[in-house]
């Protein structure tokens, strides 16, 4: 059922804010969400592509069509500081052992804080246009910057 590292058959299957919108006086009081489909023991030791989901949850959602800018990973210069896996507010750095492996498309919503956060230089990840394939991103990477001396 894993499809690796981007999680399962579920993994951005629904596009959120594709549903009929309700007001505020229309969603019916005490919902609950589960965020599995059965019981689930020790959510916390597996994981994310090895747990299964409900449909209706965060994780079978895709939030890319929000995106207009994204960061692309230049995994050369990265010296898997974990500083953009701490910092992301969306969960969407896939990190593995303390290294670095990518982003996770379906939940980034191209905020930058991962890139903000990268000490590197040049910074390991970089903010480009949705419409810039990773590869031409890749291509045009800057440059290490010397430092002038007073």
């Amino acid at each position: 059922m894993s499809k690796g590292l981007n999680g399962t058959d579920k993994r951005g299957i629904r596009e959120l804010g594709a549903e009929k919108k309700v007001g505020w006086d229309e969603v019916p009081q005490g919902v609950v969400l589960h965020s599995f489909d059965t019981e689930i023991e020790n959510a916390s030791f597996l994981k994310p592509e090895e747990r299964e989901y409900s449909d209706f949850n965060s994780y079978t959602a895709s939030v890319a069509s929000w995106r207009v800018i994204k960061p692309v990973y230049n995994r050369d210069i990265c010296i898997d500081c974990q500083n953009c896996w701490v910092w992301c507010p969306d969960t969407s750095i896939i990190s593995r052992d303390k290294q670095m492996l990518g982003i996770d498309y379906d939940h980034c919503k191209g905020c930058g804080v991962c890139v903000e956060v990268c000490p590197t230089n040049p910074k390991s990840l970089l903010m480009f246009t949705e419409a810039v394939e990773n590869d031409e991103a890749l291509a045009g990477w800057p440059e290490k910057k010397k430092k002038e001396k007073k």
